[in-house]
């Protein structure tokens, strides 16, 4: 029987005493309407800016924690999750709609990013430096932000989150977490597990508001110096938001946000494969990752060949409920069902939809053809394939995010490159050919931050980074040791045991070549 939770504005095991006075917000399961899986008290601007306050008085204490100690609360946090892996999958797809098989390896995502982690609480390495002077040693050390605001989106509504929690906690840090409220439920399931692995009190804040009190709260809480670091994954334009505030601040947020992501497929691609990527990578999740396949790039010799090959793949395709076997189940919401609904809407005379019977939304008026489950009980919408995509179009430039992509054709790898950069997006690019040659091209040329060669668009393992470039990002990378960067600063130490004052530069002893000496004829000179 399904349950449903209610959320008050803040949660945590020493929360803020703050008022919620933000309205409320019921998070429904969007393959069942009548589901509703959280009543969520949203807060306002006041609730987030007390919950940094909290946090920054934790976070102090936390920060003596020895490293290796904080590593092992994240080994905690790893097995609890594994012990709890089919639960929160099955919230995962009640809440959001993501088919279960996805789901899990959603939640093995959260596992393997602890077990990488616990590692690095034992090799949160410094070095030591040679000076320039004798009798004085220098060094270097990775210390721990402060607090961290961490921002994220509900369409990876537990892996993403972890990418940020894990690190920034082993790290020494306090954060401050704000989930997305359409995935609240499943974002209480993974604080309570972070607070059972030994977490302690006021250095993990989960908060619920909509997005307008967030900034508010961030910017009176980045005003009030509560705040040092910025974790945001979302769109383009509110991570453009958030950028902007936090440069007012000199502050450089983790800005992973959305993609525009292309699939190059060359004359000589072995298409089987290639229609499998693509299929997986532009409708899997409904097209609702930030990594999803946005315009397909395929050479003029194969591409009938191709699309007729893509289009007879994906009509076989099973949509529907999400508890079964199906390559995709519901919009997430009802805001990204609107929005979907806004991008069919940019369709032009010069399209020609492939991919199913219908476009639009799935009912009795537009069914699908092996659809499983009922239709009306949730979001559900015709997958869509569109030849006869230009440049100029919509959605050849724009994020979608939804079970749409489009196709365009090319005749030298060169013209498919700058095809794949002209969105101006930069997260994740990929490229089907038997050619070492091309896919090394490919790499020098394309934009993207993460790329694949024979594979999709989507996927991404704990130890890589995981971010992008242009539209996509400011540069800065989650996962592996990179994102340690975003967690820690480098503080340096020079340690000048002479006895007395050694001025850099200036009380260095030098060595002077001879460099007016030319080698003697018997040694080979002139």
């Amino acid at each position: 029987m399904a349950v449903q939770a209610t959320l008050s504005s803040v949660i945590g095991p020493d929360a803020p005493d703050v008022v919620d006075g933000g309205g409320e917000y019921l998070s429904k399961n969007p393959a069942n309407f009548d589901d509703v899986v959280a009543k969520v008290a949203l807060g306002t601007p006041d609730t987030l800016v007390a919950a940094t306050e909290q946090a920054q008085r934790a976070q102090k204490e936390w920060s003596q924690v020895p490293a290796p100690v904080r590593g092992r609360v994240i080994a905690g946090l790893g097995r609890l999750v594994e012990a709890n892996k089919e639960s929160l999958a099955k919230l995962v797809t009640r809440e959001i709609g993501k088919p279960y098989a996805e789901a899990l390896g959603e939640v093995q995502e959260i596992v393997d990013t602890c077990d990488f982690f616990l590692g690095e609480g034992r090799r949160l390495y410094g070095q030591t430096v040679p000076s320039e002077m004798p009798d004085k040693q220098l060094f270097t050390f990775r210390v721990p932000v402060g607090v961290a605001v961490v921002i994220t989106a509900g369409n990876f509504p537990v892996a993403v989150p972890s990418w940020y929690l894990v690190p920034a906690l082993l790290c020494g840090n306090a954060v401050v977490w704000k989930p997305a409220e359409y995935a609240a439920g499943a974002a209480r399931a993974v604080a309570e597990l972070a607070w059972k692995a030994g977490v302690p009190k006021g250095v993990l804040n989960l908060v619920y508001t909509d997005g307008e009190a967030t900034f508010k709260g961030l910017e009176a809480s980045l005003e009030a110096g509560t705040v040092n670091k910025v974790g945001f994954t979302g769109s383009s334009a509110v991570g453009t938001r958030v950028g902007e505030l936090c440069g007012r601040h000199l502050q450089n947020p983790c800005l992973e946000l959305g993609g525009k992501n292309p699939m190059i497929v060359t004359e000589d691609a072995d298409l089987d494969l290639a229609v499998e990527g693509a299929l997986f990578s532009g409708w899997g999740t409904a097209g609702q990752r930030c990594t999803s396949l946005g315009n397909l790039i395929v050479h003029r010799d194969v591409k009938d060949e191709f699309t007729r090959r893509l289009d007879e793949a994906l009509r076989a395709a099973i949509v529907g409920e999400p508890g079964g076997d199906v390559l995709y189940g519901p919009m997430l919401d009802q805001k990204f069902a609107d929005n979907f609904e806004s991008i069919l809407d940019t369709l032009q005379p010069h399209h020609t939809t492939l991919g199913s019977d219908a476009v639009g939304r799935i009912g009795n008026d537009k069914p699908r053809k092996g659809f499983h489950g009922d239709p009306a009980t949730g979001l559900y919408y015709h997958p869509v394939l569109v030849d006869g995509m230009r440049t100029d179009d919509h959605i050849f430039r724009n994020e979608t995010f939804g079970p749409i992509v489009g196709i365009t054709t090319y005749d030298t790898l060169d013209e498919a490159i700058e095809l794949g950069n002209a969105p101006g997006y930069g997260l994740s690019a990929a490229i089907y050919t038997t050619d070492p040659a091309k896919a090394f091209r490919f790499r020098q040329g394309i934009g993207a931050g993460m790329l694949s060669v024979n594979n999709s668009t989507s996927g991404a393992e704990a130890h890589l980074p995981f971010g992008g470039n242009g539209k996509s990002g400011n540069g800065s990378r989650q996962s592996g040791i990179w994102v340690l960067d975003q967690f820690t600063r480098w503080q340096s130490l020079n340690w000048d045991f002479s006895g007395k004052l050694q001025k850099a530069q200036m009380d260095v002893d030098t060595v002077e070549p001879e460099l007016d000496y030319r080698l003697p004829p018997e040694l080979g000179g002139n």
